[in-house]
């Protein structure tokens, strides 16, 4: 289960590795203050070899004992990784459907208390693109709390309204 000490510790080591990423999917909404629960973390980070030399150390620091497959496929930003052998699950998503660029994402994120989150727009675009069943149910409540967000207006630890 997601948990916000969870997310902290993952935050903490990708910042000691200087990893470049994104929180996305459901605990990126969740750490905008979506109203839920999730079973995993889920990161898009940089796709670069350099980055995932750096994220996989941070993995590595947090528990997770990565094949030598696992490395290499996280070296080398293969589209999605799906991690069940460490303290938690963790998927990380190089390649999100509904985003073009993690650079765009990057310009497009909010920051909260520390944590990179792809804005509600990149999580909504995602899960539209992603024709999973599971990732459709959840929209008319994304899309509501897209709405509240831009309702509440800008402030501490808040995205701006757009």
């Amino acid at each position: 289960m997601f948990e916000s000490r969870q997310a902290g510790e993952v935050r903490d080591a990708l910042a000691r590795h200087g990893c470049r990423y994104l929180f996305i999917g459901k605990s990126g909404a969740i750490i905008l203050g979506f109203p839920d629960t999730t079973q995993d973390t889920d990161l898009f980070p940089e796709k670069s070899p350099e980055n995932g030399r750096r994220l996989a150390a941070a993995l590595r620091e947090l528990g997770f004992a990565l094949t030598p497959e696992q490395e290499k496929d996280i070296e080398r930003g293969k589209d999605f990784v799906q991690l069940r052998n460490g303290p938690f699950d963790i998927d990380l998503v190089f390649a999100p459907d509904g985003i073009e660029r993690f650079g765009d994402a990057w310009a497009r994120r909010v920051e909260v208390d520390g944590f990179p989150v792809c804005s509600i727009d990149d999580i909504i675009a995602s899960k539209e693109a992603s024709g999973r069943k599971k990732d459709h149910e959840s929209l008319d409540r994304l899309r509501a709390f897209r709405e509240y967000l831009r309702l509440r207006g800008p402030g501490p630890h808040r995205p701006p309204a757009g």
